[in-house]
């Protein structure tokens, strides 16, 4: 059995999103004020999760700003007020499972666990499948990368909770994020992790199923497009195309143990028919484009970075591998930034650099 108070040590995290960049040249650079990502909390998004500030000192209330005048006025101490809710959660769930007659003796039928995928952002890339389970959870346990548009589906009656990772802060361990999603699957809740992209693409799905299964609670997983699927298509590019990419390849631009240097790219990754793109690889990719040209990579390969893909703040800069890491350290392209690499980013409609020769279409 799950216990609550294994979480204690985890702290929210509460930001509010000023955007000070310029707009720059490039398609559907439009950039508004605010984020339309989890990651930079809105003060709309963190009245949508005040339960977990009710029943505290006036202080410390629902209707107390969290922000005020800076974000290091953000109280440390906020899982010490959220812990006695997430109890008080379990306790009313239990309850309502028992008066459905899905409990006995203190123990409830376990609620499903769904892992949905939200794709790149735009929420109409949903499937059916993942709205119809997003609106009749009874809690949702969302990540920095999914957006606002997507919460908005969640019905009135189910609670949200911030799970979010981000470079260099984690609001939940990994263990943490497994604890809570246990306890509320064995109160006989349906609980839905909500992810960007898909689950089971670099977003840590494969751990959590595993976890749960172990634990004897059925994992339901609901595909989400993934961020290279779901912004290629945004781009028109081909992630495989005859005679020009026979295969593509993900990479995650961060190793487990974190650092700047990318995982290690073997003279395979670097093969001219092939696609690479890079997720989380924004800090790394100065020393990833290095390797990739080292290992017989063309300078010259085409390439692009796409900042908030499929979005309306959606940013992109498109180079020749050798000049794209300069490019992006001037327009200052932020996380989430997807990375694709390869001859197929010259077919995009948006390739500003014109060839001398044949296009790679044409010679196809």
């Amino acid at each position: 059995m799950a216990l609550l108070h294994k979480i204690v040590s985890f702290t929210p995290n509460h930001h509010f999103f000023i955007n000070k960049r310029h707009p720059i040249s490039s398609i559907n650079s439009i950039t508004p004020s605010t984020s339309p990502f989890t990651e930079k909390h809105s003060t709309e998004r963190y009245q949508r999760d005040q339960w977990v500030y009710q029943n505290t000192t006036s202080t410390t209330s629902c209707n107390h700003n969290p922000f005020g005048d800076s974000i290091g006025s953000i109280r440390e101490d906020d899982i010490a007020l959220q812990l006695p809710e997430l109890k008080k959660l379990v306790q009313v769930l239990k309850e309502k499972r028992a008066s459905e007659g899905k409990c006995s003796e203190g123990k409830c039928v376990p609620g499903d666990v769904f892992l949905v995928g939200t794709g790149p952002g735009d929420p109409e890339l949903l499937t059916l499948k993942a709205v119809r389970v997003i609106k009749s959870a009874d809690l949702l346990l969302y990540d920095r990368l999914v957006s606002n548009d997507v919460l908005d589906l969640v019905s009135n009656d189910a609670k949200l909770l911030y799970v979010g990772k981000t470079a260099g802060y984690h609001s939940r361990t990994q263990e943490e994020i497994h604890e809570l999603l246990l306890n509320f699957a064995e109160a006989g809740a349906t609980v839905v992790r909500l992810k960007g992209g898909d689950p089971l693409v670099f977003g840590r799905g494969g751990e959590e199923m595993d976890f749960l299964q172990q634990q004897g609670i059925h994992v339901k997983v609901i595909p989400g497009i993934t961020a290279a699927s779901g912004i290629a298509a945004e781009l028109g590019i081909p992630l495989t195309h005859r005679g020009i990419a026979n295969s593509v390849r993900f990479l995650t631009g961060h190793s487990r143990k974190g650092g700047t240097d990318p995982l290690f790219v073997s003279e395979n990754a670097a093969d001219p028919d092939s696609t690479l793109v890079v997720y989380m690889g924004l800090s790394t990719f100065p020393s990833l484009s290095q390797k990739l040209m080292h290992h017989g990579l063309s300078p010259q390969t085409p390439a692009v970075a796409i900042e908030r893909g499929t979005t309306i703040q959606q940013r992109t800069v498109f180079a020749e591998l050798k000049d794209l890491p300069e490019k992006i350290a001037s327009t200052g392209l932020e996380s989430p930034t997807l990375l694709i690499i390869g001859k197929v980013v010259e077919l995009s409609p948006f390739w500003p650099i014109p060839t001398k020769q044949e296009s790679c279409l044409m010679q196809a």
